[in-house]
């Protein structure tokens, strides 16, 4: 898996802030990956084969990352694929999509470093008793320090090194961070 990162230059080294608002030496731009449809294929199957005995029947990411590898895990499933976006700061369920009460809903995300975006979709959908029965994502890079509340699948565990803005390394030698992400905390 690792290597279709490296033949699409969608693994970066460098100085970067991440969606959460931590710092990193490296970053996984998936969307460099997912631009290609055979490939993003291949990732949401290998996904899909994870989370299988879930029994799913919808699956839900976050805008933006999670919306195309949501779509293509969704198809390998053969279920409704679906996305929340952002309107005025706050997670919602838009465009005209719904859940049902019976859906087995999977939350996917693209990359998982505190798990931030997935967990404002799940507790939207659980604010309304929906069943959110799982969560998977193409990278982990939390080094198993989310929980969900719900089973937890990944592609690569990839535990790249992350910093607090203030004792980042990197910002202490004179390096100014880069913000490559789909959006900056808060």
């Amino acid at each position: 898996m690792i290597q279709i990162f490296k033949d699409t230059d969608a693994l970066l080294e460098g100085h970067f802030e991440l969606s959460s608002g931590l710092h990193s030496d490296a970053y996984c731009q998936c969307a460099l990956v997912l631009q290609y449809p055979d490939r993003a294929e291949v990732l949401a199957r290998e996904l899909a084969k994870k989370v299988k005995e879930l029994n799913i029947t919808c699956v839900i990411g976050p805008a933006l990352g999670g919306v195309t590898i949501a779509y293509e895990v969704g198809r390998a499933l053969g279920v409704r694929a679906i996305f929340a976006e952002r309107k005025n700061g706050e997670m919602q369920i838009r465009r005209g999509f719904s859940v049902a009460d019976e859906d087995r809903i999977l939350a996917v995300e693209d990359v998982i470093t505190t798990g931030g975006s997935v967990k404002e979709v799940i507790a939207l959908l659980r604010a309304d008793r929906k069943n959110v029965v799982g969560v998977a994502s193409i990278i982990n890079r939390s080094s198993g320090d989310v929980d969900f509340g719900a089973p937890f699948a990944s592609l690569v565990d990839l535990p790249l090194k992350k910093y607090e803005p203030e004792t980042c390394p990197l910002c202490k030698a004179g390096s100014q961070a880069i913000k490559p992400g789909s959006r900056s905390k808060g």
